[in-house]
């Protein structure tokens, strides 16, 4: 069941950012930067997976995420959550428990046997489903998972994530085109402040993130 009175965007953003790094979700590294699945190096990582085992944090994170959706995308708005394999599938369930609705989960690929099936659960058509994902980069794995939700003959028209990198640019365009709209709970940015307000790193590794931040594509390693 879902409280009635929730803190407006901004503190959301502020209080999910807050979160990931008291949980050791963000990782800042300037002198060792991370590898992406890009290939390309970045001194940012951040790992949503980490919140499924801290219990009030993860509750509260999943309220936030299912109030959001019902403030900017409507109440009534789905008839079954989806979760994108694997790291949505946690989070799909949580929302949908939340929101009393039907929950399934799409895999990346067939499976290969079987019914090969890339949608696990009941999805029947004309439901109108939200994919639930932990983050999105650039928006483009959501466009499988929305294809292969259209593919039953649903709709799949929004998708809802804890938390969107916000650095790099067309990604909301790119998912509108698709006839997707984004609903997320925190940015970059939004850690980045928190993390200054907070001293959780130290000035060098902050000055170094956020000039990543401000030209992701150009940004080298020192």
């Amino acid at each position: 069941m879902i409280p009635t009175s929730f803190p407006a965007k901004e503190e959301i953003a502020r209080l999910t950012a807050g979160m990931l790094i008291e949980i050791g979700a963000i990782d800042f590294n300037a002198k060792e930067p991370f590898t992406h699945a890009s290939g390309k190096q970045a001194p940012t990582y951040v790992d949503c997976r980490k919140l499924i085992s801290f219990p009030r944090i993860r509750a509260t994170l999943m309220d936030f995420l299912s109030v959001t959706i019902m403030r900017e995308a409507g109440f009534e708005a789905f008839d079954n959550i989806a979760g994108g394999e694997t790291a949505g599938i946690p989070f799909s369930a949580m929302v949908a428990e939340r929101l009393a609705l039907p929950m399934t989960y799409v895999r990346k690929k067939p499976k290969g046997y079987g019914r090969n099936a890339r949608i696990e659960g009941v999805m029947t058509e004309g439901q109108r489903v939200l994919l639930v994902e932990d983050l999105t980069t650039d928006g483009g794995s959501k466009l499988s998972f929305v294809d292969a939700i259209r593919d039953t003959g649903a709709t799949c028209n929004a998708t809802a994530v804890i938390f969107y990198y916000g650095i790099f640019e067309g990604v909301e365009k790119t998912l509108g085109d698709h006839g997707v709209q984004l609903i997320s709970l925190c940015t970059w940015w939004d850690v980045l402040a928190e993390a200054k307000a907070r001293n959780a790193f130290d000035a060098e590794t902050l000055e170094t993130v956020e000039a990543y931040l401000r030209d992701p594509a150009g940004w080298k390693p020192a």
